[in-house]
């Protein structure tokens, strides 16, 4: 159970991404069997009902990854659950403090009915405790799934060059983006970039951000496509060419839910 409630929510920010699962580990490791059936209800152990909810804790400026894993249940199901498992926290807390206290050890008799007891309690017990490895046990492969995406092409895509698995482009987020933001800060003369300059600024320093990547056959169709920058045409030394500025840009957060 403690693996469940501590493993089951994944989140890092940061370039490179920092992970927060050192805190929650340590924070599930002193709760005890009540508080962690109480932090597994409404949090990994959710209703079909349950509305997903997706919004992140961070500044906007900071990219940020957070995945969630659910075992979703019917309404009745999540009650009766919910309710055996509250009723392993009594029969637990029975065991530990009063169960000596209930039968006459130093007789036959009662022994053999603390016996019989005991018994019921295993049976109990290790039918729950089967339930909750199978819990565990989906959640890991969930876990060992997701943990191959994130070390994959597309997540990094996805990440640090705002393109969804789709092929669709978040253009605030993406990595080419950033590459013209940053261009524009080096090579902007009355606040305005040449779009050839700030391409070969881009190549030279970051040359995996080409257009192709973004499904663009120019730097220009790049400027164009993102709606992030102004774009004119103006003469210079007798050549006309295409010169670019940034609009406010409002920069997004992506985050990633699975399940």
């Amino acid at each position: 159970m403690k693996a469940i409630v501590a493993f089951h929510e994944i989140s890092a920010s940061g370039l490179p991404l920092v992970s927060n699962q050192t805190e929650r580990i340590a924070d599930t490791a002193g709760n005890t069997l009540g508080t962690l059936v109480g932090k597994l209800f409404g949090t990994y152990v959710t209703t079909d009902e349950t509305k997903d909810v997706s919004e992140s804790d961070g500044p906007d400026n900071i990219f940020s990854f957070r995945m969630k894993m659910n075992l979703r249940m019917s309404v009745d199901d999540y009650d009766r659950t919910e309710k055996d498992l509250k009723e392993l926290v009594l029969l637990r807390n029975n065991l530990v403090h009063h169960f000596i206290d209930q039968y006459d050890l130093w007789s036959l008799d009662g022994c053999r009915e603390a016996q019989e007891a005991l018994t019921t309690a295993y049976s109990r017990i290790d039918e729950h405790y089967e339930q909750l490895r199978g819990w565990a046990e989906h959640m890991d492969q969930a876990r060992r799934l997701a943990a191959d995406f994130v070390q994959s092409d597309a997540f990094r895509d996805l990440v640090i060059n705002g393109i969804a698995p789709d092929g669709s482009v978040n253009w605030p987020t993406s990595g080419i983006v950033r590459g013209f933001l940053e261009a524009a800060a080096e090579l902007a003369i009355d606040g305005w970039t040449p779009v050839a300059s700030a391409g070969l600024w881009i190549a030279e320093r970051y040359p995996d951000q080409l257009p192709s990547k973004y499904k663009c056959s120019s730097w220009r169709q790049v400027v164009h496509e993102s709606r992030l920058f102004d774009l004119e045409y103006r003469e210079a030394t007798g050549r006309r060419g295409a010169y670019y500025r940034a609009k406010q840009i409002q920069s997004t957060n992506p985050s990633i839910n699975a399940k």
